[in-house]
């Protein structure tokens, strides 16, 4: 009777576990699902074009448990003021351009990104917020996806070179002024164009204004990559909803081992229909197709995957050593002199 009873009770609880990890699953997929269609309406035109929300969406579909959307809002709204507040405490001064208001947002939410912001409260007291740093553990999410995470930045003042520019464009567009995505090897970057300098380089992890030369120090620029728009190009938003529609495709990945193929090719497909170049939705494709083709040999997929690689390389695309990465991320502290923007630099000292 009582091993009877302990069968029964062995069961239930299997049925149950799988029950429950069948259901959240499929919970799982239906945020993936969503997260697809709405990114697929900002890319058609369907739906208005919000990075905020892109973001939002692949992160809180890769999670265990769902995301506060309220909390991930308030935190950002808490940016914004301290953005405005120094915006209109600290006006920028020697630049008469008409831009002059979009060029000092700019400045200020690098400021509070990059640096400490004193904050006067109501009493007299003084409190300072923090500047975001550099977290130089699993800086590619190789062991912990979630490190690429705007919310894991939120939460812990630390982020890479993904969640870092991804923050500062969201914060700049809450708050009315563009932001430009821009690639190199492994790395994400800002550019923007101001009437006064031209287009200029805005670097998070170094809290730097890098000129190109920088950027073409790493040694994996190839001249095809820049000619065919890989590396060094202002990114369009409907290309930086491309980008996203890539992690999300990537977070998918490592959530179910790769299994489900077609969800991810069909992110990949999506991106690159709008960022033909998009040098990682080709290679995240490549990679699933050549996975696809260990399974069942067909000959139409090696060739696929033959003509993505080739495609791959003649654009330019060169692999950068993690190790070499890091070094060069890191010559921009070592060798300011050499690489930084020395014009930006002179105009915002003389503020």
């Amino acid at each position: 009777m009582v091993q009877a009873r302990n069968d029964f009770l062995r069961k239930f609880f299997l049925v149950f576990i799988f029950v429950f990890h069948s259901q959240l699953a499929f919970s799982q997929a239906n945020l993936y699902n969503f997260a697809f269609t709405s990114m697929q309406n900002m890319l058609s035109g369907k739906e208005q074009i919000s990075f905020k929300k892109a973001i939002f969406l692949t992160e809180n579909a890769f999670s265990d448990t769902p995301l506060d959307t309220t909390q991930f809002n308030k935190q950002i709204r808490l940016l914004i003021t301290l953005c405005k507040g120094f915006h209109q405490t600290n006006p920028l001064a020697n630049y008469s351009q008409k831009d002059k208001a979009t060029v000092a947002l700019w400045g200020a939410v690098f400021k509070v990104m990059t640096d400490t912001v004193t904050i006067l409260l109501p009493n007299g007291e003084k409190a300072y917020h923090l500047p975001f740093t550099y977290d130089f553990e699993d800086y590619f999410g190789e062991q912990n996806w979630t490190k690429m995470f705007v919310i894991k930045l939120l939460a812990t003042k630390k982020g890479n070179c993904h969640s870092l520019p991804y923050l500062y464009k969201i914060l700049c567009e809450e708050l009315g002024v563009s932001a430009n995505l821009a690639l190199a090897p492994n790395h994400i970057y800002i550019k923007h164009r101001a009437e006064k300098t031209g287009w200029y380089n805005t670097e998070l992890t170094s809290a730097a204004f890098p000129i190109d030369a920088w950027l073409m120090a790493s040694g994996y620029i190839h001249l095809s990559a820049i000619q065919n728009s890989v590396y060094m190009k202002a990114l369009t938003d409907q290309e930086s909803i491309a980008l996203c529609l890539v992690d999300l495709a990537e977070g998918y990945k490592r959530k179910t081992n790769g299994q489900d193929t077609d969800f991810i090719l069909k992110c990949c497909n999506t991106a690159l229909q709008y960022f033909p170049n998009c040098v990682n939705a080709l290679i995240v494709k490549a990679e699933t197709l050549k996975q696809i083709f260990e399974k069942t040999q067909n000959k139409q997929t090696f060739n696929e995957v033959q003509d993505l690689y080739l495609q791959i390389h003649d654009l330019g695309y060169r692999q950068m050593p993690k190790e070499m990465y890091l070094n060069w991320l890191m010559e921009l502290r070592t060798e300011k002199d050499k690489y930084l923007n020395k014009n930006l630099i002179e105009g915002q000292n003389k503020k």
